[in-house]
This record gives structure tokens, C-alpha cells and sequence, in this order.
């Protein structure tokens, strides 16, 4: 099949939620491939963020905690999530980054399954999610282990010793989309509770999370939600689960009366128990912008959308690129990929950095990967189509074999 480029102007002419790429600052002359590391900026929240510096914060002072309802961002964020991540109000709060989270939802599992002495993961996960495991278990000496398998001996490591098990659902690099649905009613079975993280889901795909009867999940705020860099997290657990335990991070915004300033802890009866800190107001103000977008969006034109442009993605490489040695890692089944398109290649790294410096920007992950973000609020078909044909030119010309994109940036 050959794709023009008229063909994908025409998608372009009849895409039913094209006007939200109007809602975005985006640069001229730029290919943005990269939401699924970094969102673009909402318009609105550049005016949203400056009411909030000079007018909230400038002349309101503390008494905005009230009076512009900065108390509660938290919540209000969270049931906003939960209105399209399939949960039910008070079950998502917003707070800290998804790392901390992490270690809030894995160490209330433990908590939970105290019996049990094994957190279980695989390897390839992303690194954050390891790293949080590997923490604990140093922290817990030999009370708590971390077990570790190959990706397809995740279902048969599930067994009665295990207490938690994290997995995400859409991997980071090659996009693959994990059953929810099924992996918790295996765990469930035989008592395992499941951490989900949600990083590379939330906002690129459907997600129910209670119809797939899950435990706890963390998400991140940044990527397709256009929170921000650095926006915060949120953190979901399940309505059955929030009186069962304790958290271990027990701040006094967790509290069930922040502002009696008592001594003793006593955790709030719902999920706000799992914040911690004072919110950073700020950061929330500008995330709720881009988290209000999609409560606008129909969820399901979205995916479609998304779906199309990763298959046309997919097959114009095919097509323009096929003779570069280039390997396509991401499932070319629509159902299967989630928000991103992953190549890979030996030059992988030298190739991104050409393809950035002609305009084009995608990200890179070691050892041999180029990820291509798929975020249809704002990419259009006629981007794709451009892409690709700019992929084929640095290759052609082999623009990237260059010595100044050889060098390897601290962020890549």
C-alpha cells in the first residue's frame, strides 16, 4: 500500500478532534514525537500559571489556601483522573512524583500481606520501579526479598509466597500492553496484591481500572496529560483496600485533620491517607489545565485516532525505510501498542540527534532504541507522513553519522 501525503491531509480534514491541537503551544517547523516523555504546553495554562503567581500567590498570599481553593488540588485533580481511568471517586490522589508513589502502594501491599515476604517484577521494567523494589528490600534487611524473572515468566511466578507484584502496563520502550485484567485475576487467586504503574497508560489508552478489579496503580502527570515537567503523580488505590494498612509515608497532609496538630498520626479514612507533604500548588495548577482537556475529549476517538497514526507510522517505515536496518519493536497489531512507536537500530542514538536537528524530535533509550511518541491531541497525519520522510533523508544522506551527534548528552 502507498500512502501520499494528500491521502494524510485528508485524514487530517475529517479528524474529529482535530481542534485540539489548537489548544497547544507548539513550535513552527517542529515534528513533536516526544509526548510520551514530555507533553506539549496547554495555551491555557500560560495565563492559568501567571493568575496563580501574581494573583493567587502575589496578592492572596496564604489566604489562597481558601480563598482559590489551593487545599484541594489533590482531590480535585484525582476524581478528575478517576472520571476516565475507570475508578470511583476518593480512589486517586494527586502527589509527589511516580517513584513515591511506588514506594507508598508497594510497602502498603506488604502491609496488607504481611505473611508474605516477595515483591516480584520483571526484568526490563522500567528502571524507576526496580530501583523502589531494590530499596525496600535493602531497608528491610532480609525480611523482605525482591524476585525479578523474564518477562513471559511473570504468570508462572505467581504463586502463595508472593505478597505484591509490579508491572507496568504499557512498557516504556517497545509500547507492548500488558492484560491487566487477566494478570490481576491470576494474582487474585492465589492472594497476590498488584501494583500497576501507569506511566505510559494513563491518557494513551482505555483504562478500567475497577472492571479489571485492580489493587493500587501510579501514574505520571507529565506525559500525556501535559502536566509539565516534573508535574506531580497520582497514586490509585482501590476502595477495599484503603482501611486495610497504614502508609508508611505518613505526612501531615495525610492526616485526617492536617490542622489539629496532634502528635499522634491518624491517617484521613480515604485515599487521601497516601498524601504526605504540603501540595505543591504550583506544579497542580498547571496540571489540571491539561488534565481538564481530557476531560473533554471522547476517550474512545482518541485511541482511534492514535491507533490509526501509529499503524501509518508503522507502515510508511515499512515502505520509505525498509532497507536502513531498521527493526520495529512495538506490536504491529493495533490492539496490542499503546502511545508510542519504538525502532531500533546501531546507530540509534547519532540518528535521533540528526533527526532532532532537522526538526523532528523523538527520544532515545539505551542501548539501541528510538521512541516515537503517538499523542493525537495535538500530532496530526500530515506529521507523520513528514516524518518518516525526514527519517529518510538523514539515512539516505547519513546525515547522523556526524561527530557532534556522537557524543552522548546527559539526557538523551
Amino acid at each position: 500500500m502507498t500512502i501520499s501525503r494528500e491521502q494524510m491531509l485528508k485524514f487530517d480534514e475529517t479528524d474529529p478532534i482535530k481542534r485540539y491541537r489548537l489548544k497547544f503551544k507548539l513550535p513552527e517547523k517542529t515534528i513533536y514525537m516526544d509526548g510520551n516523555s514530555l507533553g506539549a504546553l496547554p495555551i491555557a495554562a500560560i495565563k492559568r500559571i501567571q493568575n496563580a503567581v501574581e494573583d493567587e500567590w502575589g496578592r492572596g498570599l496564604i489566604t489562597s489556601w481558601l480563598g482559590a481553593d489551593w487545599v484541594t488540588l489533590p482531590q480535585r485533580i484525582g476524581d478528575k483522573i478517576a472520571s476516565f481511568i475507570g475508578a470511583e471517586k476518593d480512589e486517586v490522589t494527586v502527589c509527589d512524583s511516580t517513584s513515591v508513589n511506588l514506594f507508598k502502594a508497594l510497602c502498603a501491599a506488604l502491609h496488607i500481606n504481611d505473611d508474605r515476604k516477595i515483591m516480584l517484577s520483571e526484568k526490563g521494567n522500567f528502571p524507576t520501579d526496580l530501583y523502589i523494589m531494590n530499596g525496600i528490600e535493602n531497608f528491610a534487611g532480609q525480611n523482605i526479598t525482591s524476585k525479578i524473572v523474564e518477562p513471559e515468566q511473570i504468570l508462572d511466578a505467581i504463586n502463595e509466597d508472593v505478597a505484591v507484584l509490579l508491572l507496568t502496563q504499557v512498557h516504556y520502550k517497545t509500547g507492548v500492553i500488558r492484560d491487566m485484567a487477566e494478570i490481576n485475576r491470576r494474582a487474585h487467586e492465589v492472594g497476590v496484591l498488584v501494583v500497576w504503574d501507569l506511566s505510559h497508560s494513563a491518557g494513551a489508552i482505555p483504562l478500567d481500572l475497577n472492571a479489571s478489579e485492580a489493587d493500587f496503580a501510579v501514574g505520571c502527570g507529565y506525559k500525556f496529560f501535559n502536566g509539565g515537567p516534573g508535574a506531580p503523580a497520582f497514586i490509585y488505590v482501590a476502595k477495599r483496600h484503603q482501611n486495610d494498612q497504614s502508609p508508611v509515608l505518613s505526612g501531615w497532609f495525610g492526616h485526617q485533620d492536617p490542622f489539629l496538630f496532634t502528635d499522634d498520626y491518624a491517617p484521613a479514612n480515604d485515599v487521601r491517607k497516601f498524601l504526605c507533604g504540603t501540595p505543591p500548588v504550583l506544579a497542580l495548577t498547571v496540571l489540571e489545565i491539561g488534565v481538564d482537556i481530557f476531560c473533554e475529549v471522547d476517550q474512545h476517538l482518541l485511541r482511534k485516532k492514535a491507533q490509526r497514526l501509529g499503524a501509518l507510522f508503522i507502515t510508511l517505515m515499512q515502505e520509505k525505510c525498509g532497507d536502513y536496518g531498521f527493526e520495529i519493536i512495538s506490536p504491529v497489531e493495533d490492539e496490542l501498542r499503546g502511545g508510542h512507536v519504538s525502532l531500533s537500530h546501531e546507530n540509534s542514538y547519532e540518528i535521533m540527534q540528526a533527526l532532532k536537528a532537522m526538526g523532528l524530535i523523538g527520544d532515545f533509550r539505551a542501548p539501541d532504541v528510538m521512541r516515537f511518541g503517538i499523542t493525537p491531541l495535538y500530532l496530526r497525519y500530515e506529521d507523520i507522513y513528514d516524518a518518516v520522510g525526514i527519517i529518510s533523508t538523514v539515512m539516505k544522506t547519513k546525515a547522523w553519522d556526524n561527530e557532534e551527534f556522537k557524543h552522548r548528552a546527559d539526557v538523551t
